[in-house]
């Protein structure tokens, strides 16, 4: 943790992918289909405290969503849902906090916080490959 601290002194921003170096950053696979996930994706955010929905483009899979954080700053984050295949689909997710100072790590436990409602979500369709 106190590495992501450091880190966000500088950076302002955080981003999973299939190559990040962190585990806990790396892309998400769920067995559904698209349809089905971004269906239960919104449902979630539409009743998670402290996320605000601000758009949604269901046929490019992008969720564009805000967050206060508790110094006050306003956290723009993209969470993007990708169709690998009708019955496998991808989630990346990205977070930059509005500002010049960096974040403290406050993107990163943003993003693990909302893997964290994902999961708990789609426990039963979670798979690790």
């Amino acid at each position: 943790m106190l590495q992501r601290t450091l880190i966000g002194l500088i950076r302002s921003h955080e981003t999973t992918g299939e190559k990040a170096k962190d585990p806990l950053l790396k892309t998400r696979y769920y067995k559904m289909s698209k349809d089905q996930a971004w269906d239960e994706v919104i449902n979630m955010f539409k009743k998670l405290n402290g996320y605000k929905l601000l758009h949604e483009v269901r046929n490019v899979g992008e969720i564009v969503l805000e967050k206060r954080t508790i110094t006050g700053r306003t956290q723009d984050i993209t969470v993007t849902l990708f169709g690998i295949n009708p019955l496998k689909t991808a989630i990346d997710i990205y977070s930059a906090s509005r500002g010049s100072l960096g974040d403290l790590g406050s993107n990163y436990r943003t993003i693990l916080d909302i893997f964290k409602h994902i999961d708990k979500k789609l426990a039963a369709y979670k798979t690790n490959d």
